[in-house]
């Protein structure tokens, strides 16, 4: 357990008397019948593919409505698995659980997931930088020669990877990727991803922010592909200062700069990972914090 201005960190979702139907790293979901489900956002955080132990305060809370403004905010998410995320909407039983689901949850439609993990990349950093300077690609997209740490890419590529419910997913190339789920969904994929990031963009850049890449999760929905899962949040997601950005520098407000506090410890990035600083969880979390008001202009 992790506190952060005397707000303490939700490391374990339990809504007595209702079973889960997944686990999975941040999120567990319950069945709300056949057609629905519950997701619930803890504090927990996530890198290089493992869970830490130490929560963020306040981060379920904030990839929620994150997650929740953007669907309802750009027309390109539509459409999308959000029902409700007021609790007057929710069904029995969930409605007598007020006190653990108010602020970190969604009622959402059950979708057909599809099993491939839409990023999108609109500034080169990260792994795709390594790749780059190794042979000048990324993921098999040939880039131009010369670009630095942070250059913006126009258009934003498409750089799918496989979707694994354990270990690390792998990036692979968009004609693997329409060999796995056929010719017509790859292209849907990728229209999709492309015009969601790209609305995105330019909303963050008019706020100050910098959307370096993102990933989306896609399923069906009564035989319509549907936005599912988390959007846009820094979990799932690059964000910059632009200032910062603008004056040659990259300063993070996402988990990166969790993964930087890691690899200077010298983790192997294999499990157990180690326990977060008490600076570094208020940090990260007044950085999330950070990015959810300029983004929405709600209160944190």
């Amino acid at each position: 357990m992790a506190t952060a201005g005397g707000t303490i960190g939700v490391s374990e979702i339990e809504l007595p008397g209702i079973a889960p139907w997944r686990r999975g790293k941040v999120r567990t979901i319950y069945e709300a019948g056949s057609r629905h489900l519950v997701m619930v956002a803890s504090d927990r955080l996530s890198a290089y593919d493992s869970v830490l132990p130490t929560p963020i305060p306040d981060k379920g809370s904030i990839l929620t409505r994150l997650s929740g403004f953007w669907m309802r905010t750009l027309k390109s998410a539509e459409p999308h698995h959000l029902v409700s995320d007021d609790l007057r909407a929710y069904p029995p039983p969930f409605d007598r659980h007020a006190a653990a689901l108010e602020g970190r949850s969604q009622l959402v439609r059950r979708a057909e997931r599809v099993d491939i993990e839409c990023v999108v990349r609109g500034y080169l950093t990260g792994s795709g930088l390594r790749e780059y300077r190794a042979g000048g690609t990324v993921c098999g997209i040939r880039l131009p020669a010369g670009l630095d740490d942070g250059a913006r890419l126009d258009p934003p590529i498409f750089t799918p990877a496989t979707k694994e419910d354990s270990g690390h997913d792998e990036n692979i190339s968009f004609e693997e990727t329409a060999r796995r789920v056929g010719d017509t969904a790859a292209a849907a994929l990728r229209e999709r991803s492309l015009a969601i990031y790209s609305e995105a963009r330019a909303w963050a850049w008019a706020r100050g922010l910098v959307l370096a890449d993102t990933k989306f999760e896609f399923g069906t929905v009564d035989g319509a592909l549907t936005l599912i899962d988390e959007v846009l949040s820094p979990d799932s997601s690059r964000y910059w200062d632009r200032a910062e950005y603008e004056a040659g520098r990259l300063l993070s407000f996402d988990k990166q700069f969790v993964r930087d506090w890691l690899d200077q410890q010298g983790w192997n990035h294999e499990p157990p990972a180690p326990e977060l600083p008490a600076g570094v969880v208020a940090r990260t979390r007044e950085r999330y914090l950070e990015a959810m008001r300029r983004l929405t202009g709600l209160p944190a």
